[in-house]
């Protein structure tokens, strides 16, 4: 029923595809839902908030690594025709152009940074949202764009960003992970994943017909990884497969060594005055929920949300948590009242069918 709910919704607003263009030459592609015209009554916005929004806002969506904007499905449907968003694939994932410092024929270049995620960022607020008050949302790596966004723009977090949702990300000690393997082995594969990941990029058809080869291990490895319910529903669980699947190896391997540079816990002090929302499942192997805590910690008026039984996909595992803790968000933000709650919106039961 909520999957066919959000069928109908959807149908009846027209998806606003745009490109913003970087200073490198690389096209950002991204995606805007307009808020729903107001038809007087403000009937609309109450089904989210319970009365009319008193501001105009534009909630920016930002996915995580080897991800893309459909990662956000469940809260997109939730949120459309009642505020306005902006839902964009980060260079090199999902519909955005690769970026133009990688050469594709050797695999060799300039790594990519979180700070240059960063800079993409503000381009793509540039382009889809110049003015007027902005929320910022990110999963993984795009909370750690979110973080660079305030560490290279602060004069933007202090003059327009009205809040600001982390969600399973880390302002740092990434290096420091285990991704649950004992800790000597983990240590071992540090010391040559990043050669091995540039090895496999420069032989990317090779790695690629390889991954298609061992389907089957590679969607375990995926599932393990991604959530920590055990019956996920196997929609939901092939969804989240064929964005990962869909990140060429090479890509996989230009970003990596960003993660073990990333450091941004003093970029956290910019958000210190502002709504926030920090979230994290309480399985999540990839960015542990001790990361999110360290991030609340150092945001004492945060709210800080522990999902038990989920994994690092908390917006896929749990979209319901994910899309209301967002739209209290928004209301302590100034979207709507303090009592926000959705009333409609995907789950991981066997009706949800995430599409593209």
């Amino acid at each position: 029923v909520n999957s066919l709910r959000s069928v109908e919704r959807a149908a009846r607003f027209e998806i606003q595809r745009h490109a913003a263009v970087l200073n490198d030459g690389t096209e950002l592609y991204y995606e805007v839902d307009e808020a729903e015209p107001d038809s007087g009554d403000g009937t609309r916005r109450r089904r989210l908030f319970g009365r009319r929004a008193p501001a105009p806002v534009t909630v920016v969506f930002s996915h995580g690594y080897c991800l893309n904007q459909d990662s956000w499905h469940f809260q997109r449907a939730a949120l459309r025709g009642v505020v306005r968003c902006v839902y964009w694939d980060q260079r090199s994932h999902g519909r955005s152009e690769r970026g133009q410092e990688q050469n594709p024929e050797t695999g060799d270049g300039t790594p990519v940074s979180i700070d240059r995620l960063g800079d993409d960022l503000k381009a793509v607020i540039d382009a889809a949202a110049p003015e007027g008050p902005i929320v910022l949302v990110g999963h993984s790596m795009g909370g750690m764009t979110v973080m660079a966004l305030a560490d290279r723009c602060p004069e933007l977090i202090r003059d327009r960003v009205v809040g600001v949702a982390l969600v399973g990300t880390s302002s740092g000690k990434l290096g420091e992970v285990n991704y649950g393997l004992p800790v000597a082995g983990m240590n071992a594969v540090r010391r040559v994943l990043p050669g091995l990941l540039k090895a496999l990029g420069q032989r990317a058809d090779l790695v690629e017909r390889g991954r298609r080869a061992t389907a089957d291990l590679f969607a375990g490895i995926i599932k393990r990884y991604s959530f920590a319910t055990r019956d996920v529903d196997p929609a939901i669980a092939r969804f989240a497969e064929r964005m990962i699947e869909g990140t060429p190896i090479d890509v996989v391997a230009e970003f990596y060594p960003a993660f073990q540079e990333h450091d941004k816990t003093v970029a956290l002090t910019r958000f210190v005055e502002l709504p926030v929302l920090v979230l994290a499942g309480e399985q999540d192997l990839v960015t542990p929920s001790e990361h999110s805590e360290a991030i609340a910690a150092l945001l004492p008026d945060a709210e800080f949300v522990l999902v038990p039984d989920a994994g690092h996909l908390v917006m896929l595992e749990h979209p319901e948590v994910v899309t209301d803790r967002l739209a209290d968000l928004l209301a302590r933000a100034g979207v709507g009242p303090a009592a926000a709650t959705v009333g409609i919106h995907g789950d991981t039961g066997s009706t949800a069918q995430p599409g593209g």
